[in-house]
């Protein structure tokens, strides 16, 4: 709208630290001890987050993605996840990222391409800002009702309750000292079945919106991130399932041979009320 980075992104040439706008796939978050059965199979996935003892955030972060189109205003990158030690399925994957005048949109979607079922979930790592200070002055809203409490890994414990106190923020409110990592669903939804969560600073409102493929929310506020990065944006990450989804289960897909999945998020920008 003006110039604004609006997600706080990485230099072309830095590695891209703390999941910055990664694609999270075949599952987002975190996985306990990196274990699951799965159709009566025991599966061990490498421990991606060591101190935890958690496998993190899927398996693509680090693979290549090939340019399958290119425009000015989109990209679609493809990937074929090859059956490994840990989850020995086959995806083909795609991530399709748009520009308009609307603003972002960026579908994500899966194929199971071999002879058996595959478990997955998906999710997106964007971190957005509403201006050039910390994110404590700025206003949040996130339309969810239930929490999911956690352990000190990250892990959830127990079912998903209702949001009380500094994590009720269906009507807004000042982000302050919040410290957040938490994950959220129970999205409340607006007429147009899309589920948004609102920044609000000075100049800019910036919204991200999830369609049904996505039921459930991760916010973070960079507060364990390094000196210069603490805080400077707030991570809202659309996941279809839960943290720990392949042993819990909570939102977790399973794909038939053959069978497709699209979840597709966005990004809007405009000025907030007072400014308009």
């Amino acid at each position: 709208m003006d110039g604004f980075h609006v997600l706080d992104g990485y230099p072309p040439e830095a590695m891209a630290g703390a999941s910055r706008g990664m694609a999270l796939l075949p599952w987002p978050n975190r996985l306990r001890d990196g274990r699951y059965r799965f159709r009566g199979a025991d599966h061990q996935l490498p421990l991606t987050e060591p101190a935890r003892g958690n496998a993190i955030h899927g398996l693509t972060r680090w693979s290549s993605w090939r340019r399958f189109e290119h425009a000015a205003d989109h990209v679609v990158l493809t990937h074929l996840l090859h059956p490994q030690p840990g989850y020995p399925f086959t995806l083909a994957l795609s991530a399709d990222y748009r520009l308009s005048g609307a603003g972002l949109r960026v579908a994500l979607s899966a194929r199971n391409l071999g002879d058996c079922p595959a478990p997955f979930g998906a999710g997106q790592h964007p971190y957005l800002r509403v201006e050039d200070a910390t994110i404590d002055s700025a206003q949040l809203r996130a339309p969810a009702s239930l929490r999911f409490r956690s352990d000190r890994r990250q892990i959830p414990v127990g079912e998903p309750e209702p949001v009380r106190g500094r994590y009720d923020l269906r009507r807004g409110g000042r982000l302050g000292s919040r410290v957040l990592d938490t994950a959220f669903t129970g999205l409340e939804r607006d007429p147009d079945g899309l589920a948004r969560v609102e920044m609000t600073g000075p100049e800019r409102r910036v919204t991200l919106w999830m369609d049904s493929g996505f039921e459930h929310l991760m916010l973070f506020s960079g507060d364990t991130l390094a000196a210069g990065e603490r805080r400077r944006s707030l991570a809202v990450e659309p996941m279809t399932c839960a943290p720990n989804a392949f042993q819990n289960g909570i939102g977790l897909r399973v794909l038939e041979p053959g069978e497709a999945f699209t979840a597709t998020w966005g990004i809007t920008v405009e000025q907030p009320p007072s400014k308009r």
